[in-house]
């Protein structure tokens, strides 16, 4: 059976109620968004690594509509959808996307990293303003400061985290809780990665649901920004006493930790830093009753400080009836007529049920 059909089999089960046909499909959802905490047998990780610098095929089609039970509706919350492609590629290697950067400021040349340890680039080609392929894509695995492909080592293979300042790009790895830091400068995806210091607390998170997004605060917004310079790092569903999710400011003027209000069973999969000095945060969940579903939810950047507990209002909703899947990573860019746009993407964790989406969104203000 085709990815397709799967998920619209598994739609259709989901829109007539749960059935015993219905659970096996939401058996292996739930398997494949939240794995089992011990991981399996290293070479089954390994199995979609990144070995070498290599030009990478990659084919789009279209998504017309973000909701097909609706087709003339754009708009869902505070975004509208713009346009969207699904991925395929015949490399091996390709899936599993798990965090998203520009690399400029026109939303076209990216940087991306696989949770099996590999970075992608590439950039994305549009027809006015919709997405309509990849082009110039290459993949190349993430080196550490010994030069080998950080894979070598245990564990060292769940890249879920991805930041960038200016040539520098900080990377974090959700099992071991650490974070790499490159310096692209220097051979861009042929840097060397150096381990940086972060908090205790930090490394204690749980192996599965640890470090998993983060941004960083750039200099010269202003002397009124207190957070300048900083590296916010979120877990995906690291627990307070409260039982709110934990994120820490590493370096920068304040460092410490704080927390995110965590409501309905929400986990954070990703972050991304407006210019507005909005910090959205994109968030999944799976329940036996709803299937998959993600929001967007806005903090303001004044609000964070160590101790703080920070909450804000969602943006944006979705589940299984409009074109999502496992969405990890999302950045913006604004366009030269000053929209600011939303690009989300997807990780397929290499199953056959399970797609590759690159999702654009402009927010309306």
């Amino acid at each position: 059976m085709s990815a397709a059909s799967s998920r619209r089999s598994f739609l259709g089960h989901a829109a007539a109620g749960f059935s015993i046909l219905t659970m096996p499909r939401l058996a292996r959802a739930q398997a494949q968004l939240h794995p089992a905490i011990e991981p399996p047998p290293r070479a089954l990780h390994l199995e979609h690594a990144v070995a070498a610098l290599v030009s990478v095929e990659v084919n789009a089609r279209t998504i017309p509509n973000f909701e097909p039970r609706d087709r003339a509706r754009t708009r869902f919350g505070s975004l509208d959808f713009r346009s969207g492609l699904v991925l395929t590629s015949p490399y091996r290697g390709f899936g599993g996307l798990s965090g998203l950067r520009f690399l400029d400021n026109k939303g076209e040349r990216f940087l991306a990293i696989s949770d099996q340890g590999g970075w992608f680039t590439g950039a994305i080609r549009y027809s006015g303003r919709e997405m309509v392929g990849l082009a110039d894509v290459e993949a190349a695995p993430l080196l550490g400061a010994d030069g080998r492909p950080i894979t070598d080592k245990r564990l060292w293979y769940d890249t879920e985290a991805l930041a960038r300042d200016g040539n520098l790009v900080y990377v974090g790895l959700e099992r071991v809780n650490q974070i790499l830091r490159y310096d692209f400068a220097k051979g861009g995806t042929r840097a060397r990665g150096e381990v940086i210091a972060v908090p205790p607390a930090l490394r204690k998170l749980p192996s599965n649901k640890g470090l998993e997004a983060m941004v960083i605060v750039p200099k010269g917004q202003g002397q009124s920004q207190p957070l300048a310079g900083t590296l916010i790092a979120f877990s995906e569903r690291g627990l307070d006493a409260d039982g709110n999710l934990t994120a820490f400011l590493i370096g920068g003027p304040a460092p410490g930790q704080f927390s995110v209000r965590r409501s309905e069973n929400f986990d954070i999969s990703d972050a991304v830093l407006l210019p507005s000095g909005d910090l959205l945060i994109l968030e999944r969940k799976f329940s036996w009753f709803t299937g998959v579903n993600i929001r967007i939810r806005a903090i303001p950047l004044k609000a964070i400080a160590p101790g703080a507990l920070v909450d804000g209002l969602t943006l944006f909703a979705a589940d299984l009836g409009h074109e999502i899947d496992n969405m990890e990573g999302i950045d913006a860019h604004v366009t030269a007529g000053g929209e600011t746009v939303l690009t989300l993407i997807s990780d397929d964790n290499f199953s056959m049920l399970q797609r590759t989406l690159l999702l654009q969104f402009t927010l309306v203000e």
